[in-house]
């Protein structure tokens, strides 16, 4: 197998359920008991009203919010060009995750372009959630 030249992410107490839920191919967010406020990136209580937040499953559907298109070798292991994208999450507005848009070629990337999660299996601890043209 060849070895992986891209960087792994390094979980923190915030984020650790995060990437084990990605490992488990799922994409869940932290999203508050009391007001029902999703916060990315995670934290222990709810930006809005302090209550406590519950990691919660997605249904990993958005749209692409924003994205670049890299043509330098900003960082190791990606090799231009490559895209990176904002992709908002259907379950609320301004809730935004940065990805990477797969499946499709660059020139066909567009704001607004529906999509939805896939994952990349790194090894077997590490998932890492990606994002592909949404299918229906």
């Amino acid at each position: 197998m060849e070895e992986r030249k891209k960087p792994f992410p390094i979980p923190d107490i915030n984020s650790a359920p995060f990437w084990k839920a990605a490992q488990e191919h799922k994409l869940k967010l932290p999203k508050c008991q009391k007001c029902g406020h999703i916060a990315f990136p995670p934290r222990p209580d709810c930006p809005r009203c302090f209550g406590t937040m519950e990691w919660t499953e997605m249904s990993g559907r958005g749209t692409v919010f924003s994205y670049s298109i890299m043509h330098d070798t900003f960082i190791k292991g990606f090799d231009p060009p490559f895209l990176t994208a904002q992709v908002e999450l259907e379950e609320q507005a301004g809730l935004r995750l940065y990805c990477n848009i797969w499946d499709c070629e660059i020139k066909d990337v567009y704001n607004g372009m529906p999509v939805e999660v896939t994952f990349e299996d790194v090894n077997d601890e590490v998932g890492l959630p990606q994002f592909r043209p949404r299918s229906s």
